[in-house]
């Protein structure tokens, strides 16, 4: 049974455009992206939006977008910051280090990198330079980011050895010399190992805390960087346009952050124990979405519907694959990964004529898997795809475009 707004919600949206055919029929259907984005911004607006866009209280952004067309929204300024920045404060494992008032490091795609550059350069009236400073790479007070390359796995040791150096800048500019990592895990993992090949890991400053909240992060990365940090490590689900929605304890076990938020689930298959993320959320006030789908699939404790039990978040409902038995996710595949080849780093499924896969992988030790290991990886993949399927070793998987990877890939 789907989970229609409540009274004190549909006050919130009474005069929102979009919402008008739902008002006057007394029920709200999911609401899907293309709806938000036919007859924007229009179908959003209302007198107190209009004022608020004229005063500089809201604005136009683009969702982050991972391998899919972005989405243009409307939101408070810093809306996903002040959200990650509440949550911080407030996690259990980690609200020391805010209170202590750590720095933090970002590590992420090189894109966030040129927007803050940019916005940075706009503010002074000039444009930003070609490899901006670390100043010039300063978001507040408080956070500065690293990256100035689109693929981590090109990263040379003149690169490595830069970021480490403006890391260890930060922990010093700390009285206790203590800073909070915020990252990508695969650029990570990427700069440990790089470190580590050139022997300059003892020179990278520990963190007090890390958080990733970037995208999907692959078991067998997530036991790497636990194995290497000494650290709470803290995963944070949320988006572009809702904020931090769930975030992980210290163990990895998810736990709902549903301020002014409601979560639904909705299977995808019947009895597929994989369901569709459903939001209502009224966090943000100049777009309040009322049984959104996210995009986002998950998988929970018992495989029933229930939202406070979630237990894994699967990837992006787009990239789900059909199979003999039933769809399979991203999570799905990186599970079966990570329980048959615990020494690979990266994957990606590539679907061929003819029903063939392949499954690429790399290796934290740069060195392909031995034969019988290939043969029981090809055979994990082979199984949930229904496909014949191999398995090969590539010294480098690209990343894509937006610097985030590609777990699915058609090749002629």
């Amino acid at each position: 049974m789907s989970r229609q707004p409540t009274p004190e919600e549909i006050e919130e949206i009474r005069g929102i455009p979009l919402y008008q055919p739902s008002l006057a029929q007394g029920y709200f259907p999911v609401l899907e992206k293309p709806v938000i984005a036919e007859g924007f911004p229009e179908n959003w607006m209302t007198p107190a939006l209009a004022a608020a866009l004229d005063s500089g209280d809201a604005e136009f952004v683009l969702s982050t977008g991972t391998n899919h067309a972005r989405m243009q929204i409307i939101r408070p300024p810093y809306f996903l910051l002040h959200s990650y920045y509440r949550l911080w404060s407030e996690h259990p494992d980690i609200a020391e280090t805010w209170e202590a008032g750590c720095p933090r490091v970002s590590l992420t795609t090189v894109m966030a990198t040129e927007h803050v550059a940019r916005v940075n350069a706009r503010k002074r009236g000039g444009e930003p330079a070609a490899t901006p400073a670390l100043d010039d790479r300063r978001l507040d007070a408080r956070t500065v980011y690293l990256n100035l390359s689109l693929d981590p796995a090109l990263w040379d040791r003149a690169e490595v050895g830069r970021m480490i150096e403006e890391i260890r800048s930060v922990q010093a500019s700390h009285p206790s010399g203590r800073y909070h990592l915020d990252c990508s895990t695969s650029h990570l993992a990427h700069l440990v190992r790089k470190a580590a090949d050139w022997g300059l890991w003892a020179d990278f400053p520990r963190p007090a805390s890390i958080i990733h909240a970037y995208e999907y992060t692959p078991a067998t990365v997530r036991r790497f960087l636990r194995a290497r940090f000494d650290c709470p490590i803290v995963d944070l689900f949320g988006s572009t346009e809702l904020g931090y929605l769930y975030y992980s304890d210290a163990e990895g076990a998810y736990h709902p952050y549903l301020d002014r938020m409601s979560v639904e689930l909705l299977e995808t298959v019947p009895d597929s124990g994989l369901y569709s993320l459903i939001v209502t959320s009224l966090r943000n006030p100049y777009m309040p979405l009322i049984r959104y789908r996210s995009g986002d699939v998950v998988r929970t404790l018992d495989g029933g519907p229930d939202p406070a039990r979630i237990s894994r978040f699967t990837g992006r409902e787009k990239e789900l694959l059909p199979t003999p038995h039933g769809p399979l996710s991203q999570g799905d595949l990186d599970e079966a990964v990570a329980a048959a080849a615990p020494g690979v780093f990266q994957h990606q499924l590539r679907l061929y004529e003819g029903e063939r896969a392949e499954l690429a992988y790399t290796t934290f030790t740069g060195e392909p898997l031995d034969g019988a290991a290939e043969r029981v990886l090809a055979e994990a993949a082979g199984s949930l795809t229904g496909r014949p399927c191999r398995a090969a070793h590539r010294d480098h998987i690209p990343i894509g475009r937006s610097g985030k990877y590609a777990w699915l890939a058609a090749h002629s």
